[in-house]
């Protein structure tokens, strides 16, 4: 009894002493904690089955792709891993395997930088695949240095963009076949950030390069491509969104630069604090899901969502004059003009 009371004394004395310090210190933990369930985000409360369904997922080996491929797989689908690596996309399928207990799962060589090794992967799915259910072009990478594609194209808009757009109309009639059915582009908030709009004149950054800017501009691409393909689909039971992920904690994160002299604070900050406030990849794929599987989905197709919802995006991203030029422009492009 005498220990409680002395330890009730110290309790009281210390709350007396730091009263300041333990109410900054509370309300700092309160606070973070509601940030963190607000950026968390929406969750995908959906209970579809895919039995004898079929879904294709670019850039599946990792985070958000493969959290999504692991949650269909768990529903009953043919999960297709549409990777560049292709011993971390089948190290990543194998582990898909054993968490879902489902072996309908493969891994297709897709290298997005590579008009050719895009246009291999597509024949190698029509010739293979008897269908394609639900089309989710997830893979991207963010804020490169300065590089460019096998095709000469500035890598972000290359991949993120240019190369999901000859992916995708590679494989519209497979999709239109299954109809009804889904393409879901992954775009980012980010599409709001640079210049707000795509830079006709300069479209290979090749002028003046932002990392950040030439990463928006291919986010806004996405968006604006799903856009005029909503328009194009007009009657053929496909439906097609974008949306965006959330601020997850993915490899995504690995080109940017950071100045030498701010890399052991930005380091610190990251890891104590910044990573731990993201979207793990679970809840990161949560819009993703729910624009594969809900069914009101099929009545908002061309629409943007976030946090498993509808969303209006910038103006740019609304403007379907600029959809129609970036998707006739993009055929050029890669190709696909006759």
């Amino acid at each position: 009894m005498d220990k409680l009371q002395k330890y009730s004394v110290d309790a009281h004395d210390f709350m007396a002493t730091h009263r300041v310090s333990v109410a900054v210190t509370l309300t700092t933990a309160c606070a973070l904690f509601a940030l963190r369930r607000y950026l968390q985000g929406g969750v995908c409360r959906s209970t579809v089955k895919l039995h004898n369904r079929t879904v294709l997922i670019t850039g599946a080996n990792t985070g958000i792709g493969k959290e999504t491929a692991r949650d269909l797989a768990g529903r009953g689908a043919r999960v297709i891993l549409a990777c560049r690596d292709m011993n971390r996309a089948q190290e990543a399928a194998d582990d898909i395997k054993r968490s879902t207990g489902n072996s309908n799962v493969v891994v297709y060589k897709l290298d997005l930088a590579s008009l050719e090794s895009v246009r291999d992967c597509a024949k190698e799915v029509l010739e293979k695949e008897d269908r394609l259910d639900i089309l989710i072009n997830n893979a991207g990478i963010m804020m490169t240095p300065y590089w460019k594609t096998k095709d000469g194209f500035e890598m972000q808009l290359g991949t993120n963009h240019l190369g999901h757009f000859l992916f995708t109309n590679l494989l519209l009639d497979l999709v239109k076949k299954s109809a009804p059915s889904r393409i879901i582009n992954v775009s980012s908030r980010a599409h709001m950030r640079g210049l707000g709009r795509i830079n006709f004149e300069d479209l290979n950054s090749e002028k003046v390069y932002s990392p950040m800017n030439a990463y928006a501009q291919s986010k806004l691409a996405n968006i604006l491509f799903t856009r005029e393909l909503d328009r194009r689909l007009k009657g053929t039971g496909v439906t097609a969104v974008s949306l965006h992920p959330g601020v997850v904690a993915t490899e995504l994160t690995r080109y940017i630069e950071i100045p030498i002299y701010f890399r052991l604070p930005a380091y610190v900050l990251y890891n104590g604090l910044i990573q731990h406030l993201m979207k793990t990849p679970t809840a990161g794929a949560q819009t993703t899901l729910h624009c594969a599987l809900e069914p009101e989905v099929e009545q908002q197709s061309g629409k943007y969502f976030s946090d498993c919802a509808v969303l209006e995006p910038t103006t740019f991203a609304q403007d379907d004059e600029m959809a129609s030029k970036l998707w006739s422009v993009s055929e050029k492009m890669v190709g696909l003009t006759k």
